[in-house]
C-alpha cells in the first residue's frame, strides 16, 4: 500500500517544547502559591505519565498530598494559558528537518495530520508561532489529547486521527519522539519514525521502524514512498 499521509506528534517531535511546558508549570505553581517546583530530573520522570493534569495528579500521589482534582484542573488551565504566552513570544523553533519534510510532503500531495497528547490550544499556539499560519492550513486533521478517553500510550489519539483521515494504518506513517508515543502509534497499527528528543534520549525505541537523530537524516533511501 502506498503512502498517503504523515501523522505527527507535537511535543519533542515538531519542536523541543518540554522545557517550555516545565517553565509554564513552575510559574503557574508559584503564581498560585503552591510549593511545587519541578526540576529537570523531576520532569524527566513525570513525563512517563502522559497529560498535564495526569502528571500533576501523579506528583500529588508521590507526595501524598496536594491540590484536589478540581484545583488541578484549574491549575492546568492556567498553565496552558502561560504556555501559550511563552510560545507566542517566539522562544521555540521547529526541530531540524521538520519544515523541509512538511514542505516536501505537501508538494507531493501527501495528507498531513497531528496526533498528540497535548491540548488543542497548545497545538494552535505552536503552529501559529512556528509556521506563521493557522494549523488547519497545513494539517488536515488534528487529534488532541483532550478529545480522547485515554492518552498515549493507549492508541486512542492515533485511531482518532486515522478515523478522521479515513485511511488505514498501512497508508500512513507516524512521527514520534517518546516511548509512550511509539507504543501508542504501534498499537494503532502504524509504522513509526522515531527521533529522540531532549527528554527521551536513551529510552528503549527498539520497536520503532526507523530510529534517527532528526528528520534531516530521513531520505527516500530509507522510505521509498517519502517525497
Amino acid at each position: 500500500m502506498g503512502l498517503s499521509a504523515l501523522i505527527f506528534d507535537v511535543d519533542g517531535t515538531l519542536a523541543e517544547t518540554e522545557e517550555v511546558h516545565r517553565q509554564a508549570f513552575n510559574e503557574t505553581f508559584a503564581a498560585h502559591g503552591l510549593d511545587w517546583h519541578w526540576t529537570r530530573d523531576d520532569y524527566r520522570t513525570l513525563l512517563r505519565t502522559t497529560g498535564g493534569k495526569e502528571r500533576m495528579a501523579k506528583h500529588r500521589e508521590t507526595l501524598g498530598s496536594g491540590p484536589d482534582d478540581a484545583q488541578i484542573a484549574a491549575l492546568h488551565r492556567a498553565k496552558t494559558q502561560r504556555y501559550v504566552e511563552i510560545i507566542a513570544s517566539g522562544q521555540v523553533s521547529l526541530l531540524p528537518g521538520v519544515e523541509d519534510l512538511i514542505a516536501r510532503a505537501r508538494a507531493a500531495g501527501l495528507r498531513l495530520a497531528i496526533a498528540t497528547t497535548t491540548t488543542r490550544a497548545n497545538v494552535d499556539a505552536l503552529i501559529a508561532a512556528t509556521f506563521r499560519c493557522p494549523p488547519e492550513t497545513i494539517f488536515e486533521v488534528i487529534a488532541a489529547g483532550d478529545e480522547v478517553a485515554r492518552k498515549k500510550p493507549a492508541p486512542d489519539v492515533y485511531l482518532l486521527a486515522l478515523e478522521r483521515l479515513a485511511l488505514p494504518p498501512g497508508a500512513c506513517l507516524a512521527f514520534e519522539d517518546s516511548r509512550a508515543g511509539l507504543v501508542s502509534a504501534r498499537a494503532a497499527g502504524l509504522r513509526v519514525v522515531l527521533t529522540p528528543s531532549e527528554y527521551t534520549r536513551g529510552d528503549d525505541f527498539t520497536a520503532a521502524d526507523w530510529l534517527i537523530s532528526d528528520l534531516t537524516a530521513l531520505s527516500r533511501k530509507d522510505i521509498p514512498d517519502l517525497p
